[in-house]
C-alpha cells in the first residue's frame, strides 16, 4: 500500500470513527469500512496517528475536552510566562505569523501572486491559499457551494492581489501542513490581513501549545480585554482566516462544551484527537526510552 493510500486511509477511519462517535465503533467495524484487516488497519493507524483507533475514539468525547480544559490553567500559565508556546511546541510545527501593514491593508494585497486551490487532509478536503510569504487561506469546505463561498471569501479579501487558481500547488502545500510525520523545529509562516484586534486574538491562539484547550475567557484575559470582551474574542476567533495553523480548535466553552467551529464540530473534535494523539505518542515515547534513544516516535 502507498503512502496516499495509507493515508486515505487514515482519513477514511477519522471521518467514520467522527461520524458514529455515539455508537463506539470497534476495530472490525473500522476494518469492514475501509475493506482492511483489522490487524493491518491496526498497525497503518497506529503508525500514521500515534495510538490506536481505540484510544483515539476516546480522545472525540466531551469528557476528553473537559479534561484536558481542567488541566489547562497550569500549563497555559507556564506557558505564558516562559514566553513560549508551549512545552510540545519542539515537536510541533512553529508557526510565525505576519499581518499585513497599512499600507497593504488598504491595497488588499496588491502587488501579490496568490495561488489557491482544493487538497485532501487528514480531516477532509482542504482549501489552500498562500502567497511567497506565507499560507494566507485555509478551510475545510464541506460541499461544492461551501467551497465557492470560501472562494469568493478569499477573493474578496484579496482583490488587489492576483490570484491563481493552482490545485497542484494545493497538494504539495497539504503535504507540508499535514505531514505524516512532524519534523522538529520544522516551520511555516502565515500571512493575514485583519484588524489590530483580530491579530492580537490569533497571535494568543498560536501561544495555546498542541494537545492542549484553553476557554474563550482565558483567551479574553489573555489579550488583555475586559471579561466584557469575550464576545468580542470570539467573534475573532471565529473569523480566523488560517484554520489549524492559527488553532482556533484549541478554544472551546468554560464548561467544556465545544462551542462554534465553521467548519463543523465534528471536524474540532478530530483536530483536537488528532493533536492529543500525537503528543501523547511523543510523551510517552520520551518517558519510556533510555535517554540515549529518546526521540519524536512521529519523525
Amino acid at each position: 500500500m502507498s503512502s496516499d493510500e495509507k493515508a486515505d486511509t487514515v482519513s477514511r477511519v477519522i471521518r467514520y470513527l467522527v461520524d458514529h462517535v455515539d455508537d463506539q465503533p470497534g476495530l472490525a467495524d473500522l476494518a469492514a469500512h475501509v475493506g482492511q484487516s483489522p490487524a493491518h488497519l491496526q498497525r497503518t493507524f497506529q503508525r500514521r496517528v500515534g495510538v490506536s483507533p481505540k484510544r483515539f475514539l476516546q480522545y472525540l468525547t466531551v469528557d476528553h475536552a473537559k479534561a484536558l480544559l481542567d488541566r489547562a490553567q497550569d500549563v497555559l500559565q507556564t506557558t505564558f510566562e516562559v514566553g513560549l508556546s508551549g512545552p510540545g511546541r519542539l515537536h510541533d510545527h512553529f508557526v510565525s505569523l505576519e499581518a499585513v501593514s497599512p499600507g497593504e491593508w488598504k491595497a488588499r494585497g496588491a502587488g501579490l501572486q496568490i495561488r489557491h486551490g482544493v487538497a485532501d487532509s487528514p480531516f477532509g478536503r482542504v482549501f489552500l491559499a498562500s502567497t511567497e510569504r506565507g499560507v494566507c487561506g485555509l478551510a475545510f469546505p464541506r460541499s461544492a457551494a461551501e467551497r465557492a463561498q470560501v472562494e469568493q471569501e478569499h477573493l474578496r479579501r484579496w482583490t488587489g492581489a492576483r490570484l491563481v487558481p493552482d490545485d497542484g500547488h494545493a497538494r504539495n502545500l497539504a503535504r507540508q501542513v499535514f505531514p505524516d510525520r512532524v519534523t522538529p523545529g520544522s516551520s511555516l509562516s502565515v500571512l493575514v490581513r485583519g484588524t489590530n484586534f483580530q491579530v492580537k486574538v490569533w497571535r494568543a491562539l498560536l501561544e495555546i501549545p498542541a494537545g492542549s484547550l484553553c476557554s474563550y475567557g482565558q483567551v479574553t484575559a489573555r489579550v488583555g480585554a475586559t471579561p466584557g470582551a469575550a464576545r468580542a474574542v470570539g467573534q475573532a476567533v471565529g473569523a480566523n482566516p488560517v484554520a489549524w495553523l492559527i488553532p482556533c480548535h484549541r478554544v472551546i466553552r468554560a464548561s467544556g462544551g465545544l462551542g462554534g467551529y465553521r467548519w463543523g464540530l465534528g471536524r474540532k473534535r478530530a483536530l483536537i484527537a488528532w493533536e492529543t494523539a500525537r503528543e501523547t505518542a511523543r510523551e510517552t515515547a520520551r518517558e519510556t526510552a533510555p535517554d540515549h534513544l529518546r526521540r519524536d516516535p512521529l519523525t
